[in-house]
This record gives structure tokens, sequence and C-alpha cells, in this order.
């Protein structure tokens, strides 16, 4: 089978499309063979190993799983001997958060993993990158008490994260002010957003509205710089470490010091996320946002769209 394989880390460049062995399914594992797939922020980093400790769980010299790719969709061909969740023809999507595997043409995974049926109501490529967004949005939503009526801000509103927390947020009746450009305002508002801010023309740190919620699903800001945002008892979130760790630092501080505080939760509940995102598609409550498609072929110049984070 056709494949996309990674002997080392480095720009998108070191990528090669190789032909390498059909895999077998055994025990509770299944064949899928795969329709659509993304690249996405998981593989951009796992390519370059950055942050560097990374390297720890995907390989300290080289890929641990040379061939990368989370987020897919497609028709599983065959089943081992114990799957009983699946069967042969049916047609799934998920997120392989830790095998990769889904930039080929085949890939295994375990029935119990963070896979499941496509609703009828969209394609192969809506489902396929409509689960990493998803998951990590899911799981830091998860952590806060949401309540209708709550006000947050969520920065990098049209990227995967974001779009997928402006989407929920909603669902919960929560009042959304998206940050992002000018050219996003339609598509961010049709996904729920209440108000926006173009960061091109101004700080939206520097707004005078008061929030329950800042998430930043870039990560490009702080909570230095959010912490006046914020009303007394408030929440920092951001999808990034931040400079030197701070924000693993400030959560475990924050809590005991002052009335604002920051949470970074580690993702966890990668199978919840994928069936949350599954019942919104089917009740019309959520929707994919793709910026562009690429054959397999032209995988590195999708890399390195992705990499420019446009």
């Amino acid at each position: 089978m056709k494949a996309i394989v990674c002997t080392k880390y480095g720009p998108p460049d070191v990528l090669q499309l190789k032909e390498v062995e059909k895999p077998t399914p055994k025990d509770n594992k299944v064949l899928i063979k795969i329709y659509a797939a993304t690249v996405n922020r998981t593989d951009c980093a796992t390519l370059r190993a950055k942050p560097f400790f990374a390297r720890f769980f995907t390989g300290i010299f080289k890929p641990n799983n040379p061939i990368f790719g989370t987020e897919f969709a497609g028709e599983i061909e065959a089943v081992g001997e114990n799957v009983s969740s699946f069967k042969v023809g049916d047609i799934v999507f998920g997120f392989n958060e830790n095998s990769f595997g889904a930039h080929a043409e085949y890939m295994t995974m375990s029935e119990d993993k963070a896979l499941t049926t496509i609703p009828k109501n969209i394609t192969y490529e809506q489902a396929a990158a409509s689960t990493e967004g998803a998951y990590y949005a899911y799981n830091f939503i998860n952590k806060v008490n949401l309540e209708s009526g709550q006000k947050v801000l969520v920065n990098g509103a049209t990227g995967s994260i974001g779009s997928a927390a402006v989407q929920f947020l909603k669902y919960f009746g929560v009042n959304v002010t998206a940050v992002c450009n000018t050219k996003d305002f339609e598509l961010v508002k049709s996904l729920g957003a209440e108000k926006t801010i173009d960061y091109t023309k101004e700080d939206f740190t520097k707004n005078d509205q008061k929030y329950n919620y800042v998430f930043d699903a870039v990560g490009k800001s702080s909570f230095a710089k959010c912490k006046p945002l914020l009303q007394p008892g408030g929440v920092y979130m951001s999808s990034e470490l931040g400079f030197m760790a701070q924000n693993i630092f400030f959560a475990l501080i924050t809590p005991i010091i002052g009335n604002k505080k920051v949470i970074f939760p580690l993702p966890s509940d990668c199978k919840g996320s994928i069936l949350f995102v599954k019942k919104l598609i089917e009740k019309g409550k959520f929707k994919t946002v793709i910026d562009r498609k690429y054959p397999l072929e032209q995988i590195v110049e999708a890399y390195k769209y992705v990499e420019k984070g446009q």
C-alpha cells in the first residue's frame, strides 16, 4: 500500500511517499481503508519533535511510528478475531492520538479506542476533520462549570480547536466572543459566536468586557495579558504550555493565590470527545471547517500550509 513515511525529524520535505506492507488486524483491531485524513497540529509538532521532551514519547532520534496521521474516515475492510463492536463494511471515523497511521491507504486500530461510525449527514472529509480540534476543546471545556448566559472569549476561533470550542460553547448556551480576522467574521458567527474582535486591528486583551472564561485556543497570548479580562473567579485556559511551561506553573499556584486562575488539564477522554462531537453532528449542531484539500501525493505542501497557521 501507499503511505507517507517519516524516517527522521525535520521539515515537511523529509516526508516520503513509499510502498509499505499492508497491515493485518489482530485480536481486537480493525483494518480501515482510509478515504480521508488530515494534517493537523499534532502531526506538525511530531514531525519537528517540538517541544523536545516530546521525543521521550515519540522516539528520541527518529519517530517510533513513521507513518503519521491521527484523524481519518474510511471503511472497515477486515476485523481481528476478538472484535465485537464493528463489522466489515462499517463506515467509520476516529482519532488515533498515540499510534498515528492515517497517512496511508490502510491502517489498523483497536476497536475500543476513539473510533465510531460516521453520521449519515456528513461526508468522509467532514468526518475526518471533525476530531482533533474537538478532542482538545472537549477536554478543556469539560473541566469548567458552564452555564447558560456566561461569557467566554475564544482566541483563535477559526482554528480546529477554536472552531470546535465556539460550537460546543454555543451548544451549552454560552455567549461567545470570537477573536479572528475580519475575513472570518461570518464564519465564526455561523458557528455560534455573538461578538467578534479582529486581532489584526485591535488588541483583544485591551477591551473593557469581562468574561467568565478566556480560552486561548492557539496559545499565543498569556494569563498575564488576559487576566484583566476575567471576572472575579474567572478562568484562563490555553491550548499550549506557554513560555517556559508557565501555564502548568500557574495552574498549580493560582487556585491557591488570587481570585482568578489558570486551568491546564491534560486531555484524556478521547473516546468521549468523539462520541460527543458525533452526537452534535447528528443534531446539526456541529460543522467542520475545511480550508483546503490535497491528494496524498501532495502531503508535503499540506504540512507547509498548516505550519503557516493561516
